[in-house]
């Protein structure tokens, strides 16, 4: 009978150390060694194996996985780089073991962000091909128009980013603001969707990633219920992972 195994980078990603993309550049980097060794990409870790990454041993001990959302206010950067931005969110939350954002969202913008320690569940969520739903409230500097909502439902031409917006679902919900759901995740997507209809975007907040919504205050979190986990797993059984 052959000894269990996993690949490296599965392993970093299921000891919570990191996304599987980002274990595979620490790879490349000759950062992790195997007992010793530094291994070549692809190489597996058999039970019993030391993992270290810059020297420090990397334990994969099936814990409970943290699954956090949290209200991110407006100034907080989505990285994990302390070292390089001073308004990060690892700093702002202070969570008091290793976890990271799923996705971004920009520093002018406030609303929900998940974090957790499960490598595989970032990696699913972050497919693009996936389609998950993300929500978002906007408020503009212009009388909102039929025509705006039916122009940003359609698809809009973002020539610097050299894509076309998916059709998507758009709803008025006062004189300057409304609702956009996006299963897309371009870089300042609806800011850029905005600007091509000369409209300016005063405020935008996410308020719903799948089926988690935001219920909490801004600058605080909240653990993820056993119900909303089990949907979320459910719904990304079938989802695969970012390459």
């Amino acid at each position: 009978m052959e000894p269990i195994s996993t690949r490296l980078n599965k392993y970093l990603s299921e000891a919570g150390y990191c996304s599987r993309r980002a274990a595979d550049k620490l790879i490349d980097e000759g950062r992790v060694t195997i007992n010793g060794i530094v291994p070549e990409m692809g190489t597996k870790v058999l039970e019993g194996d030391e993992v270290k990454v810059d020297g420090k041993t990397i334990l994969n001990d099936a814990k409970k996985r943290t699954y956090i959302a949290f209200n991110k206010p407006v100034g907080i950067v989505c990285t994990t780089d302390t070292g390089v931005e001073k308004d990060n969110i690892i700093d702002y939350i202070k969570y008091p073991s290793r976890i990271f954002p799923i996705g971004r969202l920009d520093k002018d913008s406030e609303g929900l962000i998940l974090l957790t320690d499960d490598g595989d569940i970032v990696n699913k969520i972050l497919r693009a091909s996936n389609n998950h739903e993300k929500e978002y409230i906007v408020s503009v500097d212009k009388p909102i128009s039929q025509t705006f909502v039916q122009r940003m439902s359609a698809g809009i031409p973002l020539e610097e980013l050299g894509k076309t917006t998916k059709s998507c679902n758009v709803e008025k919900l006062s004189t300057y603001e409304f609702k956009i759901v996006l299963t897309q995740g371009l870089n300042r997507q609806i800011r850029r969707m905005c600007e091509y209809l000369n409209y300016e975007v005063q405020s935008l907040k996410r308020t719903r990633i799948m089926n988690i919504h935001l219920k909490c205050d801004v600058g605080t979190y909240r653990d993820l219920t056993d119900e909303e986990l089990n949907t979320l797993n459910e719904t990304l059984k079938d989802s695969k992972k970012t390459l």
